[in-house]
């Protein structure tokens, strides 16, 4: 089994956001990550998608989005982004899954083979650029929901298991300076950390290491509309 991410689809199946309003590299992109995908993506294998999947307002419009991921190969992984605001009551977006090949976290995890990855959409970290004191109550939350997936992932976990989180924003700025995700991340023994968020000429490493955890950033503009291999 082999694990791939990819974040910030940005689909607008309903919603008239087109995502070429951002540059010409956007152009058609849903069909480059699709040809990328088929490419890659085995029936076994699993995709992580590392939140802001559409643009819709409502349930019905982002399941719309999440409906044309179905006839794609493998097991797919969502979190939260900070754009699904049709992601409204995690109880009643698992009732509407496409399909059993379809994970909705929120705070918990899932166990694939021997694969545990735990999720929650995380938030701006001190540090950041756009860090203000008003984001100060919803990252002491998010960190939190991390604490109870992390809770959960070790009811699952056994040796030998590998540990990812998924976490939309990135959890540390490009200081590494320490966060309550990055403690987090290593307390737990995380083995890898999946996020997005970033896009267009805002720089991060695609892939960077802290304390032995690996970081891969997976924006889909920043990966070329192709998908990473985590596993």
């Amino acid at each position: 089994m082999k694990v791939w991410a990819i974040s910030d689809l940005h689909l607008s199946g309903v919603s008239n956001k087109p995502m070429d309003v951002f540059g010409p590299g956007w152009e058609g992109h849903f069909e480059k990550i699709k040809a990328d995908w088929r490419e890659k993506v085995g029936d076994g294998d699993v995709v992580l998608i590392g939140g802001d999947t559409s643009w819709g307002m409502k349930l019905r419009e982002g399941m719309f989005d999440v409906q044309s991921l179905a006839d794609l190969p493998g097991q797919k992984v969502l979190i939260r982004g900070n754009h699904d605001y049709w992601w409204n009551g995690i109880s009643k977006i698992r009732a509407q899954r496409p399909d059993a090949s379809f994970s909705f976290l929120q705070n918990d995890c899932v166990k694939i083979e021997n694969v545990v990855i735990a999720g929650s959409r995380g938030w701006s970290c001190p540090g950041s650029t756009d860090f203000t004191e008003q984001d100060m109550k919803l990252y002491l939350r998010e960190a939190e929901r991390f604490r109870l997936a992390f809770r959960e992932a070790e009811k699952v976990r056994n040796e030998g298991d590998i540990l990812i989180a998924l976490i939309h924003f990135p959890p540390m700025g490009l200081k590494q300076e320490d966060t309550l995700f990055t403690d987090l991340f290593r307390e737990n023994r995380v083995d890898k950390v999946v996020f997005g968020h970033l896009h267009g000429s805002v720089y991060f490493p695609l892939k960077t290491e802290k304390d032995g955890v690996e970081y891969f950033l997976t924006s889909c503009d920043k990966t070329h509309f192709a998908l990473t291999r985590i596993v």
